[in-house]
């Protein structure tokens, strides 16, 4: 457990769709269509309701996050935060900092105390883990600065690789 002023960091190897998050992080595409990885992982779980919620705001532009429901979830909400501007392209550190501040922000606003994100960018997307970790890792630090109503953010991947690149990030 990492601490940044009042908010609590977990780092933790597990299925993000079991958290029992106030919101869980969504890495999207600007057109918010939720096929492959952990958005196809978050729509079999959840429910179709989460994609058609999350298609009638698109396009959603990196650096922006919408709130939807989680339908079948254990969350309240799903946080979508693209990383890319269309399904299944690269994408870059930077646009993972982006995406993951607007993550942040977005669940600020809808008031929720907990936030469980995954890896971001790290599949189709391309991104190394360390690279992500870094950026994901740089946003939270900042957020850190100014949050009020998060509490708390559960870094949750499948992946040990990506577990590891989180602890050395925060470290």
């Amino acid at each position: 457990m990492f601490k940044f002023g009042d908010l609590v960091v977990e780092v933790k190897r597990g299925d993000m769709r079991k958290q029992a998050a106030d919101a869980i992080c969504n890495p999207a595409n600007s057109l918010m269509y939720m096929g492959g990885g952990a958005a196809g992982a978050l729509k079999r779980a959840g429910g179709e309701e989460i994609e058609r919620e999350a298609l009638k705001q698109a396009p959603v532009p990196v650096g922006r996050a919408i709130a939807t429901t989680a339908g079948k979830l254990r969350a309240q909400w799903v946080i979508h935060a693209p990383t890319m501007e269309r399904p299944a392209v690269r994408t870059t550190g930077e646009k993972i900092y982006l995406a993951t501040k607007a993550a942040l922000e977005c669940a600020e606003s809808i008031g929720a105390k907990s936030l469980a994100i995954p890896g971001m960018g790290t599949g189709v997307g391309g991104v190394s883990f360390s690279n992500a970790a870094r950026a994901m890792v740089k946003a939270l630090r900042e957020f850190a600065l100014v949050s009020k109503s998060l509490k708390e953010i559960v870094l949750c991947d499948l992946s040990e690789k990506m577990i590891d690149a989180w602890r050395q990030a925060l470290r």
